[in-house]
């Protein structure tokens, strides 16, 4: 399968592979959104990892009777509309699975199709892997201690440095620390955490197209400090790490205050931030609107794009879910592995 070339730290794509999807929750709205857009017609062939009878009950819900859903054993060539080939190497679900409903058995299948479409996307079988929201509460009720995707991905790749990274047209934020709470984002803060932010800030804007990424980088307290009034995170991790990536070569400057950085990269002086925390880099981001935002998973092997909104359980198998986040993970993996 031809790959396109790639810098060091780059992963190759198997740009004639199909797009995988995995269908995240059963009970949540992710069978609907990949519905619709296969009926839509997709830019480029894709397969689903996840459970056939979801999917048929989704298409019903949906009033789409012509859409097709169609088992598969291995992820072949895709389709890109007229029928959702799907792929299951997990037991199938119940039909009477309620919508909208927190169940382990959905919980174990959604892990169960991300693991089975992170091996094919490692043997180089797909493009690239879209992710549908999974539900934290169902995964943990399944058996799997994991707080998100991010973890799963990195987990089963043996990636050690990874970052999740929020992107829309407006905006791209990338997180030193992830799902952990906020009393202990001081204490996992480093010179190298940081750095190895920033590199993957780097990566991922070259992945965009970027030849030469602006890269922000937040400072944790008010004021970034305010020389030290507020706090010594910035002097003592932040600054350090930034001196050394400026010695690398990339151009990376801060620690910038918070409350203003975000605004200053939406207006176009910076491409990419490096936002301390979860919530510092994700309000921001969600903030210009769920509709276009994708989540990305940097320091993969694969590109790994995703919905940056949950699984919806009060409107899921109502016909209500917007796709345009899918949508918008979908045309962004597309980019970032050649097209």
């Amino acid at each position: 399968m031809p790959a396109m070339p790639s810098e060091p730290g780059i992963p190759a794509a198997p740009v004639g592979a199909p797009l995988a999807f995995t269908m995240g929750d059963a009970a949540g709205i992710g069978p609907e959104l990949i519905a619709r857009l296969f009926a839509e017609g997709l830019p480029h062939p894709a397969v689903v990892y996840g459970d056939e009878g979801a999917l048929r009950r989704a298409c019903a819900a949906l009033g789409l009777a012509d859409l097709r859903v169609r088992p598969l054993d291995a992820p072949g060539a895709g389709t890109a509309g007229g029928e959702i080939g799907v792929l299951n190497r997990w037991e199938p679900l119940p039909d009477g699975l309620p919508w909208g409903k927190e169940d382990p058995r959905a919980g174990r299948g959604a892990y169960e199709y991300l693991c089975h479409a992170i091996d094919d996307a490692l043997a180089g079988c797909v493009r690239a892997l879209v992710t549908a929201p999974l539900h934290k509460g169902a995964l943990h009720a399944g058996g799997i201690d994991f707080p998100g995707h991010t973890e799963i991905l990195a987990r089963r790749t043996g990636t050690a440095d990874y970052a999740m990274m929020l992107a829309n047209d407006e905006l791209r934020v990338l997180l030193v620390t992830i799902h952990i709470a906020l009393a202990d984002v001081p204490a996992a803060l480093s010179p190298e955490a940081e750095l190895r932010a920033i590199r993957l800030a780097q990566r991922a804007c070259r992945q965009a197209g970027i030849a030469r990424p602006r890269i922000a980088v937040a400072g944790l307290n008010p004021h970034a400090g305010e020389g030290g009034a507020f706090g010594d995170e910035e002097a003592r991790h932040i600054a350090p790490a930034i001196a050394a990536a400026r010695a690398e070569g990339l151009d990376a400057t801060g620690p910038w205050p918070g409350d203003t950085v975000f605004m200053r990269a939406r207006k176009g002086e910076f491409d990419i931030v490096v936002a301390q925390y979860h919530d510092q880099g994700l309000i921001p981001v969600k903030y210009l609107g769920l509709d276009e935002g994708v989540n990305v998973t940097v320091g993969l092997p694969f590109v790994r794009t995703s919905v940056d909104h949950g699984t919806a359980f009060d409107i899921a198998g109502r016909g209500l879910a917007d796709p345009a986040s899918l949508r918008a993970a979908v045309r962004m993996a597309l980019k970032m592995t050649g097209s």
